[in-house]
């Protein structure tokens, strides 16, 4: 009896499709490398409205985020180039972030987002 074929061709076209939806979805997974997580878009969303904002500052406005983990995620938003930080020589010091100009194209995408969560809200309401 001839070995059914069909299943061997469904791999080679999920490969294909996996490969297809990967190439698709590409600027989608960059973005989200930058951007994803839990605090990063609260952290950008508070420093577009608070601009040049205090390590401080965003502590205070993220009172559930702990201080190594709001270290970690700007420290990658500096990497990435989105923001700046800026330490001034005084006692006790002083650091601010703001956006950088790339970290500004990401503000139409921050408020369309907030726009979408609020109408969200309202339908839910």
């Amino acid at each position: 009896m001839e070995k059914n074929t069909i299943s061997e061709q469904q791999a080679v076209s999920n490969t294909d499709e996996l490969r297809l939806l990967m190439e698709n979805n590409m600027a989608l997974t960059n973005a989200m490398q930058v951007i994803g997580g839990k605090w990063k878009l609260l952290l950008l969303n508070s420093i577009r409205l608070d601009c040049p904002a205090r390590f401080g500052e965003l502590r205070r406005k993220m009172q559930d985020i702990t201080h190594a983990t709001l270290t970690a995620q700007l420290r990658e938003l500096e990497q990435d180039g989105i923001i700046e930080r800026k330490v001034y020589a005084e006692v006790p010091p002083r650091v601010e972030y703001k956006l950088t100009p790339l970290g500004i194209t990401l503000v139409p995408v921050i408020t369309a987002l907030c726009d979408w969560g609020e109408a969200y809200k309202n339908r839910m309401v």
